[in-house]
């Protein structure tokens, strides 16, 4: 007995098991387009596009401001809706899609662990309803717990931006038409 526990320790031998994640889930965080900082978004439905059984991940009921986006490893491609559920969004137009192409590897961690998925995003796509851009911050997606998606949602109004920029006082000088003269 007493030489298999010195096996045991020379070799290593971990009995608590693999306390790693064993899946490889990209992590996406929210963020305004116009100030960069990270927000939370509610009213927004986000599911998988084309995806079996239910497949929505977030039903928009509570405020969320990260989320996991699996791929799906028996394909090359998986793409995501965001439907804004919100008054005044809530129009069938107005879904938005990100689709991520990557390529699968299949990755051996240790003996406890097994064997997991990683992807190496190679292309991304967007539509540009409410989504105004989304950041890949790491193209290899790995078990580690990390944000390596940033999207950047259109938090203002674009005409109102430009209304602020635009909006001067009015001049007290030669701004008259002929009608307002006195004849």
């Amino acid at each position: 007995m007493a030489i298999a526990i010195s096996l045991c320790l020379a070799a290593g031998c971990n009995t608590s098991g693999c306390l790693e994640n064993q899946n490889s889930i990209p992590l996406a965080g929210f963020y305004s387009s116009s100030t960069l900082t990270a927000i939370s978004i509610d009213s927004v439905a986000i599911g998988g596009v084309g995806a079996p059984r239910d497949s929505l991940l977030s039903t928009g009921a509570t405020a969320i401001s990260q989320l996991y986006l699996p791929f799906r490893a028996t394909d090359s491609s998986t793409s995501y809706f965001f439907r804004y559920i919100s008054q005044g969004l809530n129009y069938d137009f107005l879904v938005d899609t990100i689709t991520f192409t990557y390529d699968t590897h299949l990755y051996f961690a240790s003996e406890e662990c097994g064997a997991m998925y990683r992807y190496y995003i190679t292309e991304m796509t967007h539509t540009t309803h409410l989504i105004d851009s989304v950041a890949i911050t790491d193209s290899l997606v790995t078990n580690l717990d990390v944000e390596r998606i940033k999207i950047f949602f259109r938090t203002a109004n674009p005409d109102e931006e430009e209304e602020e920029e635009t909006e001067e006082e009015p001049s007290q000088g030669d701004d008259y038409s002929e009608d307002d003269t006195e004849e």
